[in-house]
């Protein structure tokens, strides 16, 4: 098996190159939703009266409610993208294929579908670490992320 484990910096590389494909992604899903719900939006802000407290505490229920469901299907897009990816013949990202890293299980086999999406879910744990889960890469043994051990898997530099 490759014990060639790809580190922290270039993994870190992989995950910029992956958040601006992403980050492209999102526009072409969000920006229609935006634009119309900011014409609505617009519309009702004309006649609001935000020295009442009611309608203050609407506009910023409403403003909240957009958050949470950009975060939702923002998280969704970066996970199925992952997911999809990982679990697919090239075993990478677009950024970890370009930087010839690939993902894999303890053993170097390539990762089904679950144990990609498990994975790919656990990064919300490395995350929610004030991205420590991700920092834990450049000091393990095996290279391994929070979110890697917690799936059994490695990031591999192809070779």
């Amino acid at each position: 098996m490759n014990t060639n484990y790809a580190g922290f910096w270039l993994r870190f590389v992989a995950i910029i190159i992956d958040g601006i494909i992403i980050g492209v992604v999102q526009s072409f899903v969000f920006v229609p939703i935006l634009a119309a719900l900011g014409l609505g939006f617009a519309n009702s802000m004309d006649t609001m009266d935000l020295s009442d407290p009611n309608q203050a505490a609407g506009l910023m229920a409403s403003i909240s409610a957009m958050m949470g469901g950009y975060w939702i299907l923002s998280i969704t897009i970066s996970v199925l993208y992952s997911t999809f990816m990982e679990s697919s013949k090239l075993q990478a990202t677009v950024g970890k294929l370009a930087l010839g890293l690939k993902v894999t299980d303890l053993q170097g086999g390539k990762l089904d579908f679950s144990k990609a999406l498990v994975r790919n879910l656990c990064k919300i744990i490395s995350n929610f670490t004030l991205l420590v889960g991700y920092i834990m890469a450049g000091f393990t043994e095996k290279k391994q992320a929070l979110h890697d051990m917690i799936a059994s898997t490695l990031v591999l530099k192809k070779g």
